[in-house]
Order: C-alpha cells, then structure tokens, then sequence
C-alpha cells in the first residue's frame, strides 16, 4: 500500500512539473529546430559562395577572441559617472576604438590560420589522408 501510494504521489509530481515546463521544452525545441533549419540554409548558400571560407575563419577567430566588457566608472577628474570598454585588460575610451582593437585582433588570429594552412595541408597529403 505505502509502496503504490508514494510512486502514485511521485508520478502524479512527474507530471504537474512536465506540465509547468512543457512551454518552456517547446520552446527550447522550437529554437533548436530553428537553428538547425538556418543552419542548413547557410550551409547550402556557402555552396555558392566564394567568400564563404573566410567568413567561417573569421566567425571561428572572433569565438577565440573575449567580448568587449562595458564598465560604469567615474571620470577621476570630475566624478561624474563615465563609460569605458575594457578589452583584455586595456580601458578604451569608446566602444569603437575597443572594437578596432578587437578587430585586428581576430585579423591577426585569421591570418595565422591562412599562413598555417599550406602546411598544414602539405602534412595531410604526406600522410595520405587528403587527396
């Protein structure tokens, strides 16, 4: 008896939070789905594009890249508050000179791929692994 009525009781909890989160699963699926569909799209329209390859190593050098931090502040001159940029440690006074930084940064990341690349490709066909 004591055994049917706590898998009762925890069946019937099962379901009143399956309940409260099943809007919350749907719209996880729903954004997975979504991104997946997108995805496809870009891989099928990358086909077509040239520029394609540079705009993945560029997309993978910015993941390596840390974002820019927005930092509240007070100016040391007149203690009004001010807003900074900080990137990798360095304060900027503006979010376009952090981002310039940040750009040449990922610039720099791209470009040792492509100076790697020849290498790198060299080594697969030695290997036999790309023909």
């Amino acid at each position: 008896m004591f055994w049917n009525l706590t898998s009762v009781a925890l069946i019937t909890l099962a379901g009143i939070v399956l309940y409260w989160l099943w809007p919350r699963l749907t719209a996880a699926f729903k954004r997975f789905d979504q991104d997946n569909r997108d995805r496809i799209i870009r891989q099928w329209e990358d086909r077509r594009d040239s520029g394609a390859h540079v705009r993945h190593t560029l997309e993978v050098a910015g993941e390596q890249v840390e974002a820019i931090v927005e930092i509240k502040d007070k100016d040391p001159r007149t203690g009004t508050p001010v807003t900074r940029f900080s990137f990798e440690g360095v304060w900027y006074p503006t979010r376009d000179e952090a981002e310039q930084v940040r750009a040449e940064k990922i610039g720099d990341i791209a470009r040792g791929f492509y100076r790697d690349l020849p290498a790198a490709l060299a080594a697969r066909r030695r290997d036999g692994r790309l023909n």
